[in-house]
């Protein structure tokens, strides 16, 4: 295990990203990043505990831990709640009442004298002085405006909130990749410094050995010298970016920071991924985001219909029943009950509102317009997403297949002038140059190797065909 301080970086290779090993069936390279930050922490990682993510793995991780993925479910099941609360007024109500009524005085009443119709009214105090009245009342409503278009919206709220969903977890796909690419990328990149630096440590040997002998002057010596020192920088350089890059994987898989994983990409399926059909017609109805404005759209129809249903009575029938107590005596008060009930319907017909309904019609269709306009502005932008992703994509490809050359060509250079530096045929700056243009061509290639795989990404979800992993 290779240690990188105050990262632990452990790869195990079987063949290399650079070069033409790549051809090589069936090799797979394994990249380990653990974080070391105490050494005793260190001993007790050791290869049994250290859990290893592929891509797909990291993914199906995430699904099930990002939060902001898991906020997104929760919201489906508050949208299903909501549509069940909206509803719940189709269902009979129920409730139970009670009134208790004590008169300090009765109420005065008149009436008339039977004895001398013609007479003054007689003035009395009828009633009981208590009086306790419970009540069980029934509704059930026929016909409500508001019930009905909750019933009808119901669906397409669950659909919005699905598509939420969806949309969240597309762009966690494309932030993970992206990631785990960028991870990938800096540890290959360190391993080619690493060997980069040992070629140059033996170079500077070589060189001191000969200007010790005479060989060389001591600007040979003090140009591998500059030129390891360099190579050293830039391996100091890309250790410190994996921290970062550890941290970023691990905010966007919801990984617990404490605990450590590391990542492993098996090199032949990433080569065979790096290909995409770049003739397929680009269809906007694939995109979450042309498919959740289509179920905002469908609510805001709905809308219009809702107002436009506000001249419909609303109809309801109820049924009361009451248990009454009456006595003047408290002490007698539950003694004797006097129950009676009634069963009745009601209606309500709006028949003037103060242009209210109408007025909300015009502003339900108003925003309708808003949508489509909405949508017509969508297409424009996927069109102009689209185009860069697939133009990002195909130069990348390009890049990448015209460096992959390079890389071999370079290796055969450096070995050639290597060998005649030191049977004295050329000077030691050929050496540096052969150098610097092996290095070159290594981090070229793989940059436009992880680049291409990154824009792959975007065009995929530019075109709407990521895959979501339920």
């Amino acid at each position: 295990m290779r240690t990188i301080s105050p990262i632990a970086c452990r790869m195990m290779h079987c063949t290399s990203l650079a070069g033409t090993p790549i051809k090589r069936k069936g090799l797979v390279i394994i990249f380990s990043l653990c974080i070391t930050v105490f050494a005793q922490a260190q001993k007790k990682n050791n290869a049994d505990t250290v859990q290893y993510l592929t891509i797909d793995q990291c993914i199906l991780y995430a699904m099930e831990h990002q939060p902001g993925v898991m906020q997104s479910v929760i919201d489906i099941d508050i949208a299903r709640k909501t549509n069940a609360i909206n509803i719940s007024g189709w269902l009979p109500q129920v409730n139970l009442t009670g009134n208790l009524i004590h008169y300090d005085e009765l109420p005065t009443s008149f009436s008339l004298n039977s004895l001398n119709p013609e007479g003054p009214l007689i003035k009395g105090h009828p009633g009981v002085t208590n009086t306790v009245i419970p009540q069980l009342s029934l509704t059930q409503t026929i016909f409500n405006p508001d019930v009905y278009y909750a019933a009808k919206s119901a669906h397409l709220l669950v659909q919005q909130a699905q598509q939420s969903n969806d949309s969240a977890k597309i762009n966690l796909i494309a932030a993970v990749s992206k990631s785990f690419y960028g991870l990938l990328l800096t540890l290959e990149q360190m391993r080619v410094l690493r060997d980069d630096t040992a070629r140059l440590g033996r170079n500077l040997s070589d060189t001191y050995h000969q200007y010790l002998g005479g060989i060389v002057d001591k600007t040979d010596y003090k140009e591998a010298t500059i030129s390891l020192n360099n190579s050293k920088a830039l391996l100091r350089q890309s250790r410190e970016n994996v921290r970062p890059q550890y941290a970023v994987l691990k905010q966007l898989l919801g990984f617990p920071p404490e605990k450590e994983f590391s990542v492993s990409f098996d090199t032949i399926q990433m080569m065979k991924q790096i290909n995409i059909d770049t003739t397929q017609v680009l269809q906007y109805e694939k995109r979450i985001e042309f498919q959740g404005l289509q179920t905002a759209k469908a609510l805001q129809e709905q809308n219009v219909k809702y107002y436009q249903s506000q001249y419909l009575p609303t109809l309801s029938a109820f049924y009361n029943y009451y248990y009454e107590y009456e006595s003047n005596s408290a002490s007698t008060l539950f003694t004797q009950a006097y129950p009676y009930s009634y069963v009745g319907a009601s209606v309500n017909i709006p028949l003037f509102t103060g242009f209210r309904r109408q007025e909300s019609i015009q502003r339900a269709k108003m925003q309708v317009k808003l949508m489509d306009w909405a949508e017509t502005g969508l297409k424009s932008r996927i069109y102009s997403e689209y185009t860069s992703a697939m133009a990002n994509y195909k130069s990348n490809l390009y890049d990448f297949t015209v460096l992959k050359e390079n890389v071999a060509m370079a290796k055969d250079v450096y070995g050639v002038v290597t060998l005649q530096y030191k049977q004295g045929v050329v000077a030691y700056l050929n050496v540096i140059t052969a150098e610097s243009n092996l290095i070159s061509s290594e981090m070229s290639y793989l940059n436009a190797l992880f680049q291409v795989l990154q824009s792959k990404v975007d065009l995929e979800k530019a075109m709407g065909i990521t895959s979501i992993k339920r």
